[in-house]
């Protein structure tokens, strides 16, 4: 008889706490997988639609709580990701459609999700080392062409500066 070996990378939930925004959701937690790395870390592994300061691929440490809940506590360490969400606008050129904003941005290799059809926010991960000038550039000018709105949830310095 064969052994089976377990596997041994443990998918986790790492929930977010933060203050609701005015005139935004209103809910004030998030909750993001993770692979858990250690007793208390793990690196995120999807893209934030509400919560600031943390990207894919950031490692968390997090308190796990009575009822088995893992709440981040703090960021150990920058991927060199960035998060961007881009909401299109419905009156402008691409409509409501999350597909056509991903296509404009599609060159630069960006990966997401969409929040829901009747919400069609993408929050994108921006990967470390990808042309961010460019990225911005192109946001810049949705924005002002009236494609969509946008903002960065969470950006390196590499971002600020590009």
């Amino acid at each position: 008889m064969m052994a089976v070996m377990e596997n041994a990378v443990e998918k986790i939930k790492v929930w977010f706490r933060f203050v609701p925004r005015e005139g935004w959701f209103p809910q004030d937690t998030e909750g993001l997988w993770a692979m858990k790395l250690g007793d208390d870390t793990a690196s995120v592994e999807n893209c934030p639609f509400l919560q600031d300061g943390v990207a894919e691929g950031d490692v968390v440490r997090y308190r796990t709580d009575a009822d088995g809940l893992h709440w981040a506590v703090g960021r150990v360490s920058s991927s060199g990701n960035c998060t961007i969400r881009v909401l299109p606008v419905p009156t402008g050129p691409l409509g409501r459609s999350p597909q056509a904003v991903h296509q404009r941005l599609s060159e630069f290799g960006l990966g997401g999700e969409v929040f829901s059809a009747d919400f069609p926010m993408l929050a994108l991960t921006a990967p470390a080392g990808a042309d961010f000038a460019g990225i911005k550039a192109l946001l810049d000018r949705g924005r002002d062409e009236g494609w969509w709105h946008y903002e960065v949830g969470c950006g390196t310095d590499a971002w600020w500066n590009a």
